[in-house]
């Protein structure tokens, strides 16, 4: 039986914590492994945007995912293709490491090319969502509608900054279990779990080099 490993993806805490949408994608998965003659040999479990060509950087866990299957020369399994991305440019630069995916909503022979096709059908329906919200404000705006106030900007202030929170939070959510693996083979000082980071390839928040002192931060955060 054909080994692979299996990625899921929720885009928030609060359904990280919740399992919203993992149970359902863990399901598809496992109904899908068992039909096509796979054995699931390691599941990764992420809660993190898939907005942007650069997300790779923002997911941790994916890289650790990508690196199994290498290790294992096994395909990395997906329910959905917008559990990877609905960027066209990410879609490109996973196809550049060198493992493949499965996609379960497409079935187990769709090629790499086509990949990009799906993707960039989805990226044209977001993009054409977002042009239909702004044009809807436009209209209301040239109707004599208050789309913002002065209050409204600090709000949004200290909304900005709790997104920032929320997202060093998940980060950390992401990347503890890793450290936690490490670890676990006898790697206890922060500076040497720091190197095993870098080792693995694994970037830190802001997609630089860890150190001591990143390490701490991680551990130190709830």
């Amino acid at each position: 039986m054909a080994t692979a490993v299996s990625y899921l993806r929720v885009s928030t805490g609060g359904q990280g914590k919740s399992g919203l949408g993992l149970e359902a994608q863990r399901d598809r998965i496992a109904r899908f492994a068992q039909a096509e003659g796979f054995e699931l040999v390691k599941e990764f479990k992420e809660v993190e945007t898939g907005k942007g060509s650069n997300a790779l950087e923002r997911r941790p866990v994916l890289r650790e995912a990508l690196a199994a299957a290498r290790k294992l020369k096994a395909p990395v399994i997906v329910a959905k293709l917008d559990r990877l991305s609905r960027d066209t440019h990410f879609i490109s630069g996973l196809m550049t490491q060198k493992v493949k995916f499965i996609v379960t909503e497409l079935g187990l022979d769709v090629e790499p090319f086509m990949l990009h096709i799906y993707a960039a059908v989805a990226e044209e329906e977001r993009r054409k969502i977002s042009q239909r919200t702004k044009d809807a404000l436009a209209a209301k705006k040239a109707a004599g509608a208050t789309l913002g106030n002065v209050a409204s900007l600090t709000v949004a202030s200290k909304t900005g900054r709790q997104t920032q929170r929320e997202a060093a939070d998940r980060f950390a959510e992401n990347i503890k279990p890793i450290i936690a693996a490490i670890q676990a083979t006898g790697v206890k000082s922060l500076r040497d779990i720091a190197e095993a980071l870098n080792t693995r390839g694994v970037r830190t928040a802001r997609g630089g080099t860890w150190h001591a002192a990143t390490v701490a931060n991680i551990l130190a955060r709830a």
